[in-house]
């Protein structure tokens, strides 16, 4: 009856957590020997908050995120164009979070360890295969560093969470080449600075051709914040970009020169980029919607399945609803074909649609009509938008996404208590 689970990331890790609670048995295989906390900041989405805190985690996300409170977005020339709150300020029942990826990830490999025990989560442990059996699923192991065989384990079904990048995906799909690339690269780093607008506000300012994108991860005292930035900039076609990657160094001579005049009376852009503690280059990439998941008791989860543009904060979150919706499908089918079929039917579609509206700018599209309809300048944006076109545009992408304020706040939960 054991779930075995490829990838120790943030929908592997909650899944796991999710079938634990829920008296599943499950195993993890890391292919990474040492576990570390890579990446920056990601932001935390109310219906994914909802579901870490059903598990038990809402302490420990309180102690290593802040609680968004607001987002707000700015023309290129830092004149504001919409502003609303967010989290419990909002009216949600469940507070927003900006959170390092990598705390995330080590906070939850922690959770997974004391509740499911050590041996339930091997790392340095590769999936390189799958096979269906008359019992279930049956897996291939294999130390990636030598390239020595670990054998083979048997279980009831196999999720893939394995990334962008997943061995198994690429089994099921060998035509479909790498990641794609819209022709965005970012930079990304963290700055000591100061507070801005409320301390806990979320902001983005520019255009989808050139946009500066900012939030505080944790207070650092006397009135400063640890400051997340990604500055994105638009390259031509042409463009070779490597293999996106957590940790690649960016240089500044690279893109600061096009925000070096973005000083706000909100925030000094340059002065944060320049002062980053370290700043990593990483190109804007996903993958298109697949026509299937599921091949009998195999499916795919998270980034495995829908790799999405970092807009609208829904990548991280999207991969933990997938592992509260695939645990009530277990609990109410058994460990099966006939689950895995039903999270697809409700999955897929959903975030297929995600994808694809990210790739439009998702709710960061207003910053492109207003770019669009004033390149010069304005001065008062409803000139320019009215607040319901606005006040639409965000609410449109919060029920795409499932996330608008009503129906996350009525609906049962996922995964019963």
């Amino acid at each position: 009856m054991t779930v075995l689970v490829a990838g120790a990331g943030i929908g592997g890790l909650t899944l796991a957590l999710s079938l634990h609670q829920a008296g599943i048995p499950v195993r993890v295989f890391e292919a990474v020997r040492e576990l570390k906390p890579l990446g920056v900041g990601i932001n935390l989405q109310p219906h994914a908050v909802r579901e870490l805190t059903e598990l038990g985690l809402l302490d420990r996300l309180d102690a290593i995120g802040l609680r968004t409170e607001e987002v707000a977005y700015f023309s290129t020339g830092g004149r504001p164009i919409w502003q609303e709150p967010r989290g419990l300020d909002a009216g949600y029942n469940w507070p927003q979070f900006s959170i390092h990826r990598g705390h995330l990830q080590m906070m939850l490999l922690e959770a997974a360890r004391e509740r499911l025990g050590d041996g339930a989560i091997r790392s340095g442990v590769a999936v390189e295969t799958w096979r269906e059996t008359a019992e279930g699923a049956e897996v291939g192991l294999m130390d990636r560093e030598t390239g020595a065989s670990l054998g083979n384990e048997k279980g009831a079904v196999f999720i893939a969470a394995d990334g962008i990048h997943s061995k198994a995906r690429a089994a099921l799909y060998p035509d479909e080449g790498p990641p794609v690339w819209g022709g965005i690269m970012m930079w990304r780093g963290t700055t000591k600075g100061p507070r801005f607008l409320g301390g806990r506000s979320m902001a983005m300012a520019g255009c989808k051709a050139r946009k500066f994108v900012c939030y505080p991860l944790a207070d650092d005292g006397d009135d400063g914040s640890l400051i997340n930035w990604i500055a994105d900039l638009a390259l031509p076609p042409e463009t070779l970009w490597n293999r996106e990657d957590w940790n690649r160094p960016g240089r500044l001579e690279d893109f600061l020169p096009r925000f070096t005049d973005w000083t706000f009376d909100w925030l000094d852009v340059p002065w944060v980029i320049r002062n980053a503690e370290r700043v990593f280059e990483y190109p804007m990439v996903d993958r298109d919607p697949l026509p299937r998941w599921t091949f009998g008791p195999m499916t795919l989860l998270g980034d495995a399945a829908h790799a999405m543009y970092p807009i609208g904060s829904n990548g991280a979150s999207q991969a933990i609803l997938d592992a509260r919706v695939l645990t009530r499908e277990i609990l109410a089918r058994g460990p099966g074909p006939e689950a895995l079929q039903a999270y697809e039917e409700e999955r897929r579609p959903a975030t297929a649609k995600i994808v694809l509206a990210n790739r439009g700018d998702g709710p960061d599209k207003v910053l492109d009509i207003v770019e669009q309809r004033a390149p010069q300048g304005f001065d008062k944006v409803e000139e320019v938008l009215s607040r319901e076109e606005l006040k639409e545009t965000a609410a449109a992408y919060k029920r795409l996404a499932g996330f608008d304020v009503e129906s996350l706040n009525a609906r049962a939960s996922i995964v019963a208590a």
